[in-house]
């Protein structure tokens, strides 16, 4: 190997070392604040749980109110993978109209209900008062882009006469609060594990009440 090509292949591997030693402190940084709350976290005990020093966290983030919104938002962009790929279920589908929302809808009442999602809403909570711009964040890195991305897929199932929908980014809005509007009640704020036949059958009831309201066909009571 050649001197220059040696030389680029150290500085790819420390800057993959360096992204992977990032992930890990964002990691630790939203374990340790769901946890502990902001202001008792402590960059000590951020540092212990990434297995970094302290300097490290400081040299990457600054300081700590940074390192608590950089983690909010590694954390809201893993909600918003996990969500966009139960909604893209419903790219291009042609079978049971029914069946494809149960389907997409009980996924992401599942993604809604994991245990880091319910860790983001609860810290999300706790610290809204002081730092009310983690609610942008949340929203503008996975609520608004799942919401979206759900309009465009039932604008597509509208046009091919699968519903009938003159309002995709409502009736996506709609189906999201069929979906999850009781899941903070029935799972006290996700102290409470719900079964799995349970979201099965919220998804049920919320896709029922969604097809009478924008089915393209009559829906009889179930």
């Amino acid at each position: 190997m050649g001197a220059t090509t040696a030389s680029a292949a150290a500085g790819r591997a420390g800057s993959r070392g360096r992204i992977d030693k990032r992930q890990a402190i964002l990691d630790a940084a939203f374990t340790v604040f769901a946890r502990e709350g902001y202001t008792q976290a402590t960059v000590d005990a951020i540092a212990a749980e990434a297995g970094v020093a302290k300097h490290t966290i400081y040299n990457h983030f600054g300081d700590k109110q940074t390192l608590l919104r950089q983690a909010i938002a590694a954390e809201a962009d893993r909600a918003m993978a996990e969500n966009l790929a139960a909604v893209e279920r419903l790219r291009d589908h042609d079978g049971d109209i029914r069946a494809a929302l149960e389907s997409v809808g009980h996924r992401l009442v599942q993604c809604y209900c994991d245990d880091r999602s319910w860790a983001l809403r609860r810290l999300l909570y706790a610290e809204i008062s002081q730092f009310p711009d983690l609610l942008d964040i949340i929203q503008g890195r996975a609520a608004n882009p799942v919401t979206e991305a759900l309009a465009d897929r039932l604008a597509r199932l509208s046009l091919a006469g699968r519903l009938r929908i003159s309002d995709p980014a409502e009736a996506a809005e709609q189906l999201g609060a069929l979906l999850i509007g009781s899941m903070e009640s029935r799972s006290r704020l996700g102290t409470r594990r719900l079964p799995d036949a349970e979201l099965h059958s919220v998804t049920r009831a919320a896709v029922d009440t969604f097809l009478h309201a924008f089915g393209a066909e009559p829906t009889e009571n179930t």
